[in-house]
């Protein structure tokens, strides 16, 4: 049956969904004020997608850009809300729900708000489980289809005249980037609406129960604190299957901002190197391989188990290295599909594809 979302539900979204943030997936302010919104203005509820006919018309609701600390960016409630609005009106037809395109420290949530105000369900699926640098990446795989759909935006720094409302109708993956450069326009981060599919679809294309994934994880995060950091990386550890590849000091090694609302970085854990593309993508040791996308990869603090995002790093801080093999997770089909990731590979200057996972014969 549907499950309500209130406050206990915001915080066990915000814990573990920043564990799934992988170093990016917003900020925890940020997913608090989306949570607060919602819970006030009305009652978010959670549909597992069995629950709801397969032609209702679900969209995903995601935030695009790179908000670390290279960039001034502005993001309120109310643009999620218009960029559904923006994508309604432009399909003529009801979205009944929405999916997330991913987890993280703040877009777990991004799907509340807009549903309540658009009196929709919030679905229990995501294009990923962990954050990712791409729209495409969590497009259910819909970067491979010509066929045109429909993208929006809304938001922006409204102080400097960079508040920015956009609709976009094409092939995903010819308008993603355009949706990225108004990201980028806007002040690196921007509210988005986009690909409105039927909940059949979902079902066939998405990561079925990744946000109740999120949620129990928090569970997990939440009733280790009192015990202490330590505490916390177990239970989080205990939880996944996961493990701690490395600890150390932090150090920095490359970090830049670009023109397509990317923040591109190289770090050092230990004995181990940590590669950005807003979200950590790899990790290496030796010149071998640990852990590669779509694998879950996120930096705890040391002392207190809390996931420390690449925007908020701190040359010197003690962090633990924890990785989730893919395989552990509920992972959407797509996301082994090499076409995705040849432009993230020559950013980055390492090679994503030959690390993929091997697809299941269904």
């Amino acid at each position: 049956m549907p499950r309500a979302l209130g406050a206990a539900e915001m915080e066990m979204a915000l814990a573990g969904g920043a564990v799934l943030a992988a170093g990016g997936g917003g900020w925890a302010e940020h997913g608090r004020v989306l949570g607060t919104a919602a819970i006030h203005a009305g009652r978010p509820m959670l549909f597992h997608p069995d629950e709801l006919a397969d032609d209702a018309i679900i969209a995903t609701a995601a935030a695009i850009g790179a908000p670390g600390d290279q960039t001034a960016w502005e993001m309120h409630g109310v643009d999620y809300v218009r960029a559904a609005e923006l994508l309604q009106a432009e399909l003529g037809q009801k979205i009944a729900g929405f999916i997330i395109g991913q987890n993280g420290m703040s877009s777990t949530l991004n799907g509340w708000l807009p549903a309540v105000m658009l009196r929709a369900a919030v679905v229990d699926a995501v294009g990923d489980i962990r954050a990712h640098p791409t729209g495409d990446m969590g497009s259910l795989g819909l970067h491979a289809d010509v066929t045109p759909t429909i993208q929006s935006v809304a938001g922006g720094d409204r102080a400097e005249g960079r508040c920015i409302e956009m609709v976009c109708r094409g092939a995903t993956a010819k308008i993603s980037p355009i949706l990225r450069t108004a990201g980028h326009m806007s002040g690196g981060f921007i509210a988005s609406c986009r690909n409105p599919v039927t909940n059949g679809f979902v079902k066939r294309r998405a990561a079925v129960g990744g946000i109740s994934y999120a949620l129990d994880l928090g569970a997990a995060i939440l009733g280790a604190r009192a015990k202490g950091g330590r505490a916390v990386i177990e239970a989080v550890c205990a939880h996944t299957k996961g493990r701690i590849l490395a600890e150390g000091a932090v150090r920095r090694e490359a970090m830049r901002y670009t023109a397509q609302a990317f923040d591109l970085g190289r770090f050092g854990v230990g004995d181990v190197t940590l590669h950005l593309m807003n979200e950590w993508m790899a990790v290496e040791a030796g010149g071998a391989r640990l852990a590669s996308f779509p694998d879950v990869i996120t930096t705890l603090d040391a002392e207190t188990g809390a996931p420390v995002s690449a925007g908020r790093i701190v040359e010197g801080r003690r962090l633990a290295v924890l990785h989730i093999p893919s395989a552990e997770v509920p992972l959407a089909p797509a996301l082994l599909d090499p076409s995705l990731y040849p432009m993230v590979e020559e950013a980055m200057g390492i090679a994503l594809v030959p690390f993929l996972p091997r697809p299941t014969r269904s």
